[in-house]
């Protein structure tokens, strides 16, 4: 399903190890590649036509001895391990798994039968810390059937997934955008590099291709703690 970040209790970077996309009737590779230590800035596709900004006036210099405004604080929680996840707009939810890596540096996959539950990759960060925490979760069941991230393409901005932790609280985030990423061009930066809040992305197959039953791509859900 994926490529990984490591370290998450040390700075959450991504790791350079190699986790394999297996999912129920899908292999696809999405390597992951060392991380910078700020995030990335997500590529522009050729066909976009890049807006002429408007004229602007110049910022006004504050009056002598006022004081600089204090940068915004990004909501963040203390760590606590994840136990379900919900997503009431698409009735998807599941008690959560914790896999990591196996020992050939592939990562470890939810079970296939019946789609479900889902998994957090525990080297990276619990939802609700700073950094990219991942979920990952079947597109389709072994009987064909959904799986628990069958509609995830269906999410649109400002819906929400609440993620239940162990401390008894909920990371309520917020749904940013959806991109689907061909396994060989798969962005490991955008999706696993730091970020300067908490943030959350959900990561199953896509582009299914009926000529050789596999999915090619990958698609990810990007989403960001509101509470």
């Amino acid at each position: 399903m994926i490529s990984s970040p490591s370290d998450r209790r040390r700075s959450h970077l991504a790791s350079a190890a190699v986790a394999v996309l297996i999912l129920t009737g899908c292999s696809t590779n999405t390597p992951a590649q060392s991380q910078g230590t700020t995030a990335p800035t997500p590529t522009v596709s050729a066909s976009s036509t890049p807006a002429v900004p408007a004229p602007t006036q110049p910022p006004t210099a504050p009056a002598p001895g006022t004081p600089a405004p204090a940068p915004a604080l990004l909501p963040v929680l203390p760590e606590s391990d994840p136990v379900s996840f919900s997503i009431p707009v698409i009735g998807a939810g599941s008690e959560l798994l914790s896999l990591g890596l196996r020992d050939n540096g592939s990562l470890e996959v939810p079970p296939g039968d019946p789609g479900a539950p889902a998994s957090w990759y525990n080297d990276s960060p619990t939802p609700g810390e700073r950094g990219p925490a991942v979920l990952l979760g079947h597109v389709n069941a072994t009987d064909s059937g959904p799986g628990v991230f069958a509609d995830l393409r269906k999410l649109k901005a400002g819906d929400t997934i609440d993620v239940l932790r162990e401390d008894g609280t909920t990371a309520t985030f917020t749904v940013d955008r959806g991109e689907q990423y061909s396994k060989d061009e798969f962005p490991t930066q955008t999706v696993y590099g730091n970020t300067e809040g908490s943030e959350l992305r959900l990561i199953t197959c896509d582009g299914y291709d009926p000529d050789t039953g596999e999915f090619d791509d990958n698609y990810v859900v990007y989403a960001k703690l509101v509470t």
